[in-house]
Parts: C-alpha cells; structure tokens; sequence
C-alpha cells in the first residue's frame, strides 16, 4: 500500500493558537475523563469507523484523497475524524499510513532474522513471559488434545475490543480463544461457535459473558495501557495465561510468533528458520492460520518475504489497523535506506 497524502483541513484561529503545558500532575479527575474520553473513542463502534476509512483508502489510493474526503466516506467532520483516529491510533491519518506501506514493511524485514533470533534466545530459553505483554502459553495435555477437550469446561462470551467485537473462550487454566466477529452479529457468533464445537468437541462448552468478562476487561486495560500514557499503564503481576489446543508443530510456531515484539515484523520463511524447520514455510503458514488467540498471540506481524500484507484469519483491513496501530504507538517508522 502506497503511502498517501492527506491534505488537513484549515481550523479556526482559537484551535491553532499555541497552549501552554503545565508540568502540574494531571488530577485524577481528568485522568478518569481522559481514560473514559479514550474508551469511547477506541471502542468497537470507533474501530469500525477506522476500518472504513481504512477500506477506504485502499480502494482510492491512486487518487491520494484528502483527509476531508476520507472524514465525508466515515460520515465525520474532518475534526471529530482526525480526533478520533489520533485517539485511536495516536498519530495522525498520514503519519498512520507511512507505516503500512510496503517499503516500511521490507525494512523491517531485512532486519527480521536478528530480531527473531534475540527474542528467542531470551523468550523461548528462559521464564514463560515471553513479549512484553507477558503472555504465558501452555499447551493441553496430549490426552486432552485427542479427546478434544474431554473433562475441560470451556465458557465463551463477546465482548467489544479496540479492534471490534470478539468472542472470547476461557478455561480454568487460561484464555483459549480470542475470536474477532465480522458481519451480522449473530451469524458470526454462530460461525464461531461452531468452530468451537468442532476443535473441542469432546469439552463442555458453556455461554457465560458474565464469567468471561473480567478476562475481557484485563485485555482492555493492556489495550489502554499501550493506547495512553505511561503514567495510566496498569500493573500487571501476572501473566496474561493463555491454553492452546495444537499439534505440537503448531505450539511451536506460535510461540514463536510471541517472540515478534510490537512494532516489528516476520515473514513466514523467517518463522520457519527461527524454528529450524526452514523448508515448512507452507506448514508454518497453515500454523498461523490456525492460531487461536489473535492479537495476543501476534500472527498478523507475519507478512510476505516482499513486504505483501498475506492473508489474515480475521481480515485484512483489521491486520492494516493492528500494525499501522502497534506501530505508531511502538514508533517504529524507519526511513527507506538510500540507494
């Protein structure tokens, strides 16, 4: 995706006057409001205005619209449009863009290797706090993968997400599914469902949004954290405790894939080289396919050796808003190197 030029819209005199920054403690009033004010705006409902603009633009790339022309498509004003997105994403609309284009994708793929290597060295090697959202992965039993969850109780529920509404599945051991929901509500709620019923087939699965909430909410404060600023990031003793059903080649990738931090970028044949499978790039991408966790285990940072987006289970207007998203707020936009 090419990089675009958003030409912004002239403001009236009172929003272009400079404001003078208080080295005061922000109140804990305002921190509420701040925090509220950002909620709202990275809500399901604000995401899928993100999306369509971001539809948006892919489709009218060569014509480089303008940032009013894009606030019009979301049915915005160009101010509330441009507060939403830097709510949202913490940059601008154009800033936004540079970080989705493929010559940002390929410098960070030249460098993929090494990043790997060291994350793995130290992530895979040593405790289970394997990214700096400290998720913990453990895999079922091989007793419990055949039977396919036999004796577990799994609970599932939706609940909305910086990046749309997902159905979550949870266990007593940890989080087991994180499934974003596309379309109708409830044909996609279905879909899922019977998605579940076929990879665990042999649990007792149980629709309980009031018991799947608190996992929701712990997502939602690591989403604010990395959304605002340091002083409202919220400590997190724990590992975020995940439980995967996999085959043992799939646990593998994807812990992997845990160790591509935020902000940085793999491809699938750097995937399989970091595992010492290098001639299984078409089986680590099925592996990716399959993951059952999106976002927190990270497989929409995989792309294409070229730079190319690739496939992405849920999406790929969603995968062009969690990288231009973690990104942005990693600021990790590097320049193209000169010729």
């Amino acid at each position: 995706m090419s990089t675009q030029t958003l030409a912004v819209q002239p403001t009236n005199l009172a929003e272009t006057m400079p404001r003078p920054r208080s080295t005061a403690p922000t109140p804990p009033a305002a921190l509420q409001r701040r925090t509220r004010d950002r909620r709202r705006e990275t809500s399901p409902e604000g995401y899928r205005r993100i999306a369509e603009a971001i539809r948006f633009l892919e489709h009218r790339a060569p014509e480089q619209p303008s940032l009013a022309e894009v606030a019009a498509a979301v049915d915005l004003s160009p101010h509330h449009f441009q507060r939403l997105f830097r709510r949202w994403a913490g940059v601008s609309p154009k800033r936004f863009l540079q970080f989705l284009t493929v010559e940002h994708a390929k410098e960070h793929l030249a460098r993929e290797l090494s990043v790997l290597e060291a994350s793995l060295e130290v992530g895979l090697s040593g405790p289970s706090r394997l990214h700096d959202h400290f998720v913990a992965l453990e895999a079922v039993t091989p007793g419990e993968y055949k039977s396919r969850g036999a004796g577990l109780q799994l609970r599932y529920g939706v609940h909305g997400t910086a990046f749309g509404d997902a159905l979550l599945v949870t266990s007593p051991r940890g989080l087991a599914g994180l499934h974003f929901l596309d379309g109708p509500a409830e044909e996609a709620r279905e879909r899922v469902r019977g998605e579940l019923q076929r990879d665990w087939s042999g649990a007792d699965l149980v629709e309980d949004p009031t018991s799947t909430a608190p996992w929701s909410e712990r997502l939602d404060r690591i989403l604010q954290g990395v959304l605002g600023p340091a002083e409202e990031m919220p400590a997190e003793p724990d590992p975020f405790p995940l439980l995967v059903r996999g085959t043992n080649f799939q646990v593998q990738v994807w812990k992997a894939l845990l160790s591509i931090p935020p902000g940085n970028l793999a491809s699938y044949d750097a995937i399989a080289r970091a595992i010492g499978r290098p001639r299984a790039v078409r089986a680590v991408a099925n592996a990716i396919g399959a993951n059952p966790v999106a976002w927190l285990i990270p497989c929409h940072r995989v792309l294409r050796a070229g730079g190319a987006l690739g496939g992405y289970r849920w999406g790929t207007v969603r995968k062009r808003a969690m990288l231009g998203w973690e990104a942005a707020r990693a600021g990790t936009l590097i320049e193209p190197s000169p010729p």
